[in-house]
């Protein structure tokens, strides 16, 4: 089976590792010299090189060049991990049994952006790992292979990351020699049960101490490394927050963003229902106490 993946971030490496060293037929590989886009990004150009994989870096993964290349290799599937753009029909149609596609979210109920950081905003306690063949709409294909998992209260970004990289990689073992033997099952989604997340924008990251301190404490684990941060507008800049505790608080008379408490590595702001104790922060000194955030 010729294999052709897409990809540019820290998932599409780990799977293309993945794939080497299953020895699967890689014919070749799409990928991004650099992107200000994803903040994951991974450079996948080494790995290809030092395997003798065939690449090419694009910016527009629909373009008369790209598709002329993926046709000439003839691939009979196309693995798209770790793309932010729609695939369009020219390249839905190459290889014979189409582009699978992956969405770390349950489908058909969580399609659209930002799967790992919405979850963790919202406070899900579930959520899947989902593989499902391309068309196109957006995350709206019949289902390959789909791995529920939780997310306890201690996950962050990073933590719920590397949880569905481990878990993705399982599924891709599993599946591969179903698509090889034509042994596999598609479930249709319904348009029923679904909604799509929107993309978020940079307001979506800033942190209102008006807000409860659950909801603080999620936007904050939601937003950290590997992604961009949650942030706080101080002097009029945008200071970046990583992590952060819910601290009990219950004084009525004390106003939302009011500094409580700092010391040279963390400071304690008041909530809307608590406080919120602020360990880890890009601020060079930390705010005064009385100020208001």
């Amino acid at each position: 089976m010729r294999v052709l993946l897409i990809g540019t971030v820290e998932f599409s490496l780990c799977v293309l590792e993945r794939l080497i060293n299953l020895n699967i037929n890689l014919v070749g590989v799409c990928t991004k010299d650099t992107s200000t886009f994803n903040s994951d990004f991974a450079d996948l150009k080494p790995l290809c090189i030092s395997n003798a994989i065939p690449y090419l870096c694009v910016d527009d993964i629909n373009s008369h060049n790209s598709v002329k290349w993926i046709k000439d290799l003839n691939p009979d599937v196309i693995f798209c991990f770790g793309w932010s753009s729609l695939i369009k029909k020219e390249i839905l149609s190459i290889a014979s049994m189409g582009v699978v596609g992956y969405h770390p979210a349950k489908l058909p109920k969580n399609r659209g952006r930002h799967p790992l950081i919405w979850a963790l905003v919202l406070g899900l306690e579930k959520s899947a790992s989902t593989f499902f063949f391309m068309d196109e709409g957006a995350d709206t294909g019949d289902i390959l292979s789909q791995v529920d998992f939780e997310i306890s209260y201690q996950d962050d970004a990073r933590s719920i990351y590397n949880k569905v990289v481990n878990i993705a990689l399982f599924q891709i073992e599993e599946f591969i020699p179903k698509l090889e033997e034509n042994d596999f099952t598609r479930v249709k989604q319904s348009d029923q049960y679904s909604n799509v997340w929107r993309r978020r924008n940079e307001p979506d990251g800033q942190i209102d101490f008006r807000m409860s301190s659950r909801s603080i404490y999620n936007l904050t684990r939601a937003l950290t490394k590997p992604y961009v941060g949650a942030h706080i507008k101080y002097n009029g800049k945008n200071i970046s927050i990583w992590k952060v505790k819910e601290i009990d608080d219950f004084r009525e008379n004390i106003e939302p963003g009011k500094v409580l408490k700092t010391s040279d590595k963390f400071f304690i702001v008041k909530s809307s229902d608590g406080a919120i104790e602020v360990t880890e922060h890009d601020f060079k000194a930390p705010p005064k106490i009385g100020e208001y955030l």
